[in-house]
C-alpha cells in the first residue's frame, strides 16, 4: 500500500509531564488504523495532532509527502468526527451537514445533492428537516459522519466516536463503520480503548502506553503475537510467566523448556513440555 501519513519523531508535553515520546508511525492509503490503548496513554493527542487541533513541541505531521506540521485544520484534507459528536442543536440535520460545505461556498444545488448523497450512505435519508434535539445517540452519531464525508476527505479521523452507546448499538455501527470505509475508499484512522472493537474493526492496530507504540500490526498478529507483556496483557486474556529465550523458537520456563512445535525441537512426538 502507498504510504499517506507519517508522523515523524512526534513529542508532546503538557505542564511538565510527557504524553508523546518520539512517536514515529507510517499510515497507509485506505487502511482502517486503529489507535489503542489505556486512558491517558496519548492516543487521542496523537489524533489531534495529524487533524492540526494541537501542535507537538517537536517533530514533523507528513501528509502525502507534504509537511503539514504547521497548517491549521481547515487546510488539511482530512475531517475529524469527536467523541460528543459536536453537533450544532439549533440547527437542522441538513444545516449540520452542510456547514462545512457552505463555508467553502460550495453553490445550493450541489449542497443539496451532497445532503442527499451522504444521508443514503448513513442509512438516515429523509431525515434533512429533523431537528439533531431529536435524534437518538446512533442516529446523532451518523449524522456526525455525514458532515465529515460530505467534503470528500481523503482521511477520517474518529475519537471513540461509539463511547456514549449501549453495546448492541456499538456493534452496529462498528460493522456500518467498516462498510463505510470499504464504500468511500478514504483512510479512517480511529481511537479507542476498546480492545474488542479494535481487534473487529482494524486493518492495523498500533498498541500505546505511555506516550509510546508498543506494538504495531495486524489483529491477528497482535493477539497471536505480542511483542511484550504490555500487549500481552491489554489485549485478551493471558497467563504471563517469567522465561529465558534459549534460542529462536526455544523457550525455558522455569524447570521446562517450550518450543513451537509441541515438542522437543529434535523430537517432534514428546510431550509439549520437557524436563531440562
Amino acid at each position: 500500500m502507498k504510504e499517506l501519513i507519517h508522523l515523524k519523531n512526534i513529542s508532546k508535553a503538557c505542564g511538565g509531564k510527557l504524553i508523546l515520546d518520539d512517536l514515529t508511525l507510517t499510515i497507509h492509503e485506505n487502511e482502517f488504523v486503529t489507535l489503542l490503548g489505556p486512558s491517558g496513554c496519548g492516543k487521542t493527542t496523537t489524533l489531534r495532532i495529524l487533524g492540526g487541533f494541537e501542535s507537538p513541541d517537536k517533530g514533523q505531521v507528513l501528509f502525502g509527502g507534504r509537511d503539514i506540521t504547521s497548517l491549521p485544520p481547515n487546510k488539511r484534507n482530512l475531517n475529524m468526527v469527536f467523541q460528543n459528536y459536536a453537533l450544532f442543536t439549533h440547527m437542522t440535520v441538513a444545516d449540520n451537514i452542510a456547514f462545512g460545505l457552505r463555508i467553502r461556498k460550495k453553490d445550493s444545488a450541489y449542497i443539496t445533492e451532497k445532503i442527499r448523497g451522504a444521508l443514503k450512505l448513513v442509512n438516515l435519508e429523509g431525515f434533512e428537516n429533523r431537528s439533531v434535539k431529536t435524534l437518538s445517540g446512533g442516529q446523532q452519531q451518523r449524522i456526525a459522519i455525514a458532515r465529515a464525508i460530505v467534503n470528500e476527505p481523503r482521511v477520517l479521523l474518529l475519537d471513540e466516536p461509539l463511547g456514549a452507546l449501549d453495546l448492541k448499538l456499538r456493534q452496529d455501527m462498528q460493522y456500518e463503520l467498516i462498510r463505510l470505509k470499504n464504500e468511500l475508499g478514504i483512510t479512517f484512522v480511529y481511537v479507542t480503548h476498546d480492545q474488542q472493537e479494535a481487534l473487529t474493526m482494524s486493518d492495523t492496530i498500533v498498541v500505546m502506553n505511555q506516550g509510546c507504540i508498543q506494538q504495531t500490526g495486524s489483529p491477528e498478529k497482535i493477539y497471536n503475537e505480542p511483542e511484550n507483556a504490555f500487549v500481552a496483557d491489554f489485549i485478551g486474556d493471558s497467563n504471563l510467566f517469567a522465561a529465558v529465550m534459549v534460542r529462536d523458537r526455544l523457550v525455558a520456563v522455569g524447570e521446562f523448556i517450550k518450543t513451537d512445535n509441541n515438542g522437543c525441537p529434535d523430537h517432534p512426538d514428546s510431550p509439549p513440555f520437557i524436563p531440562s
